[in-house]
């Protein structure tokens, strides 16, 4: 169950940094972000959960703010993944936790 966790968490991790990556990204390069590099790669990182966010979400959000709809989603599952670890480690123990 640890492992499950620990993988949720690192998931949610790697997609955040990614989401903020992207949005750091589009402020700084403007309307040429859609022939930038990086940031297709970022977008294209960042798309299986920014598609999830986009299934869940009613018509009324409008596209642009999906990717911030799925930043939130992802930062409460993080946030519940990290308390599940803790009350699975304060379970079993610290040391049993490295």
């Amino acid at each position: 169950m640890l492992l499950l966790v620990s993988i949720i968490k690192l998931v949610c991790e790697i997609a955040l940094l990614g989401l903020a990556g992207r949005w750091l990204l589009g402020l700084l390069a403007g309307q040429k972000k859609e022939s930038n590099f990086f940031y297709k790669a970022l977008e294209a990182m960042t798309k299986p959960f920014v598609s999830a966010a986009r299934f869940i979400t009613p018509k009324a959000v409008i596209d642009r703010h999906v990717p911030f709809v799925a930043f939130l989603l992802l930062g409460f599952i993080w946030l519940v993944s990290v308390l599940e670890k803790v009350r699975i480690c304060t379970q079993i123990g610290v040391e049993l936790c490295k």
